[in-house]
């Protein structure tokens, strides 16, 4: 049997971390190219002042009243510093002129943005605007007024960009190389041209803005949906999950073969009740004693099971719970006798990208890991972050070792933490609201995808053979 043990975690934080520091190298020399480019912008601008200026020099010299006033300075000498002062006057008016142009295109500018964001509403705007939409019975017809408006308001921006991204198509290579990464961090996914793409695959262009964990799992979704099965998704239920937990020796709860009906339940301590088809801590209970259990959705002690049974009722009644049918398992406790703290595992065929430690009693808690032990903010709860006590080494490897038994790019591997080893809990092949992560960890967790995506293509071309995965498909297919 292969245990998963917790050994100590502050060496974790001293593992190197190549491609941050190969990042950091690569924004230096970014900022550096972006310094030269305004330098040269800034010499050109400066060259067409002077060339202006000599320009109205000649012009004033070959005028009539320069030409007229030439013998006067001669015998007056009262002109003698004339043409002094005409190039000082000058260089006043450039000035004022440089001053105007700027305010002219800083209104031009504002303009702009006007035309293209004409409307900003706040968000009590736009939900009074919604629910009088459809309190008057027409919400689809404001909803497609709002998509035309919402498609024309992208297209002018997405148009902009381009429009820059082109005008830099023959400057020089850093020059261009720099506009383009500028310009593809304000595009989706799907409006990033084809030239810039094909820039990106020639030249030294990181291409992260066109990946996106989100879109990956969307599109993994549609393709589950097309084809009516994807391989992890067999893994989704918690029979055949436990089944191949068994057959590749990971520690894992007991839990009963058959499903209850709330009244029909075994009154026994140390077990831990839940729908038999539900997802979340929504109507699960653990029952320590009789006389403490504790109702994990609420996060609230019940001091009997008449409280329990009361409890299970409102599930169903409020629609919590769906079905009247419930499991039992093993209760899997931490220490001093406190509810198992959850360790989940996004992990990319091999490879672990992120790691979500919660703490759901007495109050909800999250802590985001990365794969070197870095604690990170991800968007998601980033509300109720707290300072988590982490995974080690051994931990996170048992866990890649595992998500490579499973021919997918893609799956989250839950534990419940006890004492001093991990105990498996169930495969995640869709996490909940995996749309909140930001932009920054959604590119990241993007590039595990694609990676994973690209190693598990290159295996199966190999001919690796998922022995374990497969023998559970003939089990579950009889």
């Amino acid at each position: 049997m292969v245990t998963i043990n917790r050994h100590d975690h502050n060496h974790l934080k001293d593992v190197p971390e190549t491609n941050a520091m190969n990042q950091s190298e690569k924004e230096k020399e970014m900022e550096l190219v972006k310094r030269l480019m305004e330098k040269e912008a800034q010499a050109e601008k400066m060259d067409e002042v002077i060339k202006t200026n000599e320009k109205h020099l000649r012009h004033i010299e070959k005028s009539k009243k320069w030409q007229y006033a030439k013998p006067l300075q001669k015998v007056t000498g009262l002109f003698s510093n004339s043409k002094k002062r005409q190039n000082e006057y000058i260089m006043q008016l450039q000035e004022k002129l440089k001053e105007t142009q700027q305010a002219l295109n800083d209104s031009k500018e504002e303009n702009r943005r006007l035309i293209m964001d004409s409307r900003k509403p706040d968000s009590n705007q736009i939900e009074q605007g919604v629910n009088t939409a459809k309190n008057n019975g027409n919400l689809l017809a404001y909803l497609s007024n709002l998509i035309r408006q919402k498609k024309e308001h992208e297209a002018s921006y997405n148009y902009a960009l381009r429009y820059a991204a082109r005008v830099f198509m023959n400057e020089k290579k850093d020059f261009r190389n720099l506009v383009y990464a500028s310009v593809m961090t304000g595009l989706k996914l799907e409006d990033i041209p084809e030239f810039m793409i094909r820039a990106g695959l020639t030249n030294d262009i990181s291409l992260r803005p066109a990946v996106s964990f989100r879109t990956s799992l969307n599109m993994r979704m549609r393709q589950m949906q097309l084809s009516g099965s994807l391989p992890e998704w067999l893994l989704d239920h918690k029979m055949a999950a436990y089944m191949f937990a068994d057959d590749i020796g990971i520690r894992r709860p007991w839990t009963s073969d058959r499903t209850y009906r709330m009244t029909d339940l075994p009154e026994k301590e140390g077990m831990v009740i839940k729908p038999a088809d539900g997802a979340g801590s929504r109507g699960v209970y653990l029952v320590k004693h009789f006389n403490d259990i504790v109702d994990m959705k609420r996060s609230k002690k019940l001091d009997s099971w008449e409280e329990l049974q009361s409890s299970m009722k409102q599930d169903l009644d409020s629609g919590w719970v769906d079905q009247d049918e419930w499991t039992i398992e093993e209760l899997i406790l931490e220490h001093d006798s406190q509810p198992a703290s959850d360790i989940k595992f996004y992990c990319f065929y091999g490879k672990v990208g992120i790691i979500l430690e919660i703490v759901r009693f007495p109050e909800l808690k999250y802590c985001w890991w990365t794969a070197t032990g870095e604690r990170v903010r991800t968007g998601k709860y980033d509300q109720h972050l707290f300072k988590g006590k982490g995974v080690s080494l051994d931990e996170i490897e048992a866990a890649s070792d595992i998500s490579m038994k499973i021919p997918a790019p893609f799956i989250r591997i839950d534990f419940l933490r006890s004492g001093n080893e991990l105990v498996f809990g169930e495969f995640t092949p869709k996490p909940g609201n995996y749309d909140e992560f930001d932009q920054t960890t959604d590119q990241w967790l993007g590039d595990y995808f694609v990676e994973a995506q690209g190693r598990l293509m290159s295996d199966l071309l190999e001919g690796t053979q998922f022995i374990s995965f497969t023998q559970l498909t003939d089990k579950v297919n009889k």
